[in-house]
């Protein structure tokens, strides 16, 4: 079932029918003519801007509701089938499909015809880059990021926030490449601003800075108001970028402490009204942690940043928020500008203990949190297995042995095994050089069957194993065959699809159940009841991640049900240990 709660301006068009143009606090979101055959669409993701509100189900379809569009024509289907991702901004909006494929429409992407799709992923000049893995709008431009880590933009160029001398290119037919190496894009639905994170953890920006918003320091305070090239931020605050999310006037950075604990603080710029800070007047010129006694104890679990408006969301279920009210997009009642950090009034959640899976999203001028399991990202890991079947890649790292053999190893499950440790691949390529074909077969078998290995210690490897052939065998029918990725497990008329991959990493009962049946297309389905709604929370995040949720209460009965279902499943044990982690945070609770 369905929770999306709504709040602000409800015209142009009017989400909810019979209620008032301004909603000036959170109320329950319901579809017209809402039935128990419709609760099955389930909502995977929400996005609103001033062009439209797209709500995307996890079965792949969408509906939207266009802007000064007949109310009778409200909401109305999208044509495209296998939805992964949506996004609307100011005068656009992008449809991103499982393939690849990105269909677009709006005033800067087709002038002629501006309520039309096309495929606007098809027009990039290299037809090696046109399978997209990522889209982000801005307010009048939409950024594509490829299978292969390009940036390229299409749109609006008036504020330079294509990358590009906005006298020489003031709009764009097609995209045009702006940055190669990129791991992330961040802007946002009014934005004239855009971020580009590379693959070492460097930030660019470029856009327009009249607020500060680009986060480049004080050395900009005088100068242009807009900066056409992407420029490195010089200083941004230490650890891992979670998130950036942009406004009109600010911009907002998710940092997680890459400490033993992690911390996720929010540090923003821009416009001091809605960038958070302690500051009465005049802009922040560069990011600048944000702080308040209302979720200093809490951790951040979600944050969304629209025209004027911000909201938070922590682990302790506190909706924060700050910016303009006047539409009731903060929720407060109040409907005028908040500039202080405040707490917002929320309805009982019906998912309560489930926090982690809820989403924060400012509209242009209103605001949604809904629930959707499917949106949370346990780890990179599951976004690198689709990048991978879409890309339909199976072998992607080349080692040479001492004949000067080629043996193709799985990337993936290297950057995984290894830690992502640039140092470990380097010194297996090492060794690798100086093995035989089978004895550096016998070595990526081990690491395939996640058995804990050292590389200082491969060069003393002896076992002889005879399975490898059919674990590649497998490992590659699993990547190449749509009917093979998934694998379903059950439990109290609960459907969870885990990745065959991961599985096969990490239990010997899957990995013999999956080796032993080579020709068997079909998803097996298991019932496993026993474990209580928190303990396989717990058992499904660390599968994905070998880590264990912050938020998540252990007791004593969460261990021993954990530790039944390390038994059942036979699960391999690396370290981090679950086991071991489930007492090291029970007895720091206590």
């Amino acid at each position: 079932m369905n929770e999306i709660l709504f709040f602000g301006k409800n015209e142009e068009p009017k989400l909810i029918k019979n209620e008032p143009k301004r909603i000036k606090k959170p109320i329950q979101f319901k579809f017209e003519n809402e039935n128990e055959n419709e609760n099955e669409k389930q909502i995977k993701q929400i996005s609103s801007g001033n062009y439209s509100t797209i709500f995307l189900f996890k079965n792949g379809k969408a509906i939207e509701y266009l802007n000064k569009n007949d109310s009778n024509q409200n909401p109305q289907e999208i044509e495209i089938e296998n939805i992964q991702k949506v996004t609307v901004g100011y005068k656009n909006e992008a449809i991103l499909t499982i393939e690849g494929n990105v269909f677009a429409k709006g005033e800067n992407i087709n002038p002629e015809n501006p309520n039309e799709f096309i495929n606007i992923s098809s027009l990039i000049e290299d037809k090696n880059d046109r399978i997209i893995e990522d889209i982000v709008s801005g307010k009048y431009s939409i950024y594509l990021l490829t299978s292969n880590q390009n940036a390229y933009g299409i749109g609006s160029n008036l504020s330079g926030q294509l990358g590009f001398d906005c006298e020489i290119i003031f709009t764009t037919e097609k995209p045009i490449l702006m940055m190669k190496n990129v791991s992330k894009i961040f802007s946002g639905n009014s934005s004239f601003h855009v971020f580009l994170l590379n693959s070492n953890h460097e930030l660019f920006v470029c856009g327009e800075n009249l607020f500060g918003q680009l986060g480049l320091g004080e050395s900009t305070k005088e100068e242009e108001t807009k900066i056409d090239k992407l420029t490195k931020i010089q200083n941004i605050p230490k650890g891992k970028i979670i998130d950036i999310q942009c406004g009109w006037t600010n911009s907002i950075m998710l940092i997680e402490d890459q400490n033993q604990n992690p911390k996720r603080k929010l540090y923003s710029c821009g416009n001091y009204l809605f960038n958070g800070l302690d500051k009465e007047d005049g802009n922040t010129y560069e990011f600048t942690e944000i702080k308040s006694s209302l979720f200093e104890n809490d951790n951040i679990i979600d944050f969304s940043v629209g025209d004027a408006h911000n909201l938070i969301l922590t682990s302790n279920s506190k909706l924060i928020g700050f910016g303009s009210d006047l539409f009731g997009q903060l929720g407060t009642g109040n409907t005028k500008k908040e500039g202080n950090i405040i707490e917002i009034e929320l309805p009982k959640l019906r998912f309560n203990e489930e926090i982690f899976n809820y989403h924060t999203l400012c509209g242009y001028r209103n605001s949604f949190i809904y629930y959707s399991p499917f949106l949370s990202s346990f780890s990179n890991l599951e976004e690198d297995l689709i990048k991978l079947f879409r890309r339909k890649e199976f072998c992607d790292i080349s080692f040479k042995t001492e004949n000067g053999e080629i043996i193709e190893a799985h990337k993936l499950i290297l950057k995984y095994r290894l830690n992502q440790n640039q140092n470990q691949i380097e010194k297996l390529q090492e060794i690798i050089s100086k093995k035989s074909i089978k004895e550096s077969n016998q070595v990526f078998e081990m690491i395939y069957s996640n058995r804990i290995i050292n590389p200082i210690l491969y060069s003393e490897i002896k076992e002889i194993i005879n399975s490898n052939e059919k674990i590649e065998e497998t490992m590659k029918r699993i990547y190449l065959n749509e009917n093979e990725k998934d694998f379903i497990i059950e439990r109290k008329e609960k459907q969870y699809k885990f990745p065959k991959l991961i599985l096969i990493m990490r239990s010997e009962l899957y990995r013999g159940m999956f080796l032993s049946v080579t020709n068997d297309t079909s998803n097996k389905v298991t019932d496993y009841s026993e474990l209580s709604n928190k303990s396989f929370q717990i058992f499904e995040y660390w599968i994905y991640s070998n880590q264990i949720k912050d938020e998540i209460e252990i007791t004593q009965e969460i261990i021993d049900e954990i530790q039944i279902g390390i038994d059942y499943f036979q699960l391999n044990q690396t370290n981090p240990n679950l086991f071991d982690l489930l007492i090291n945070k029970f007895n720091n609770q206590n």
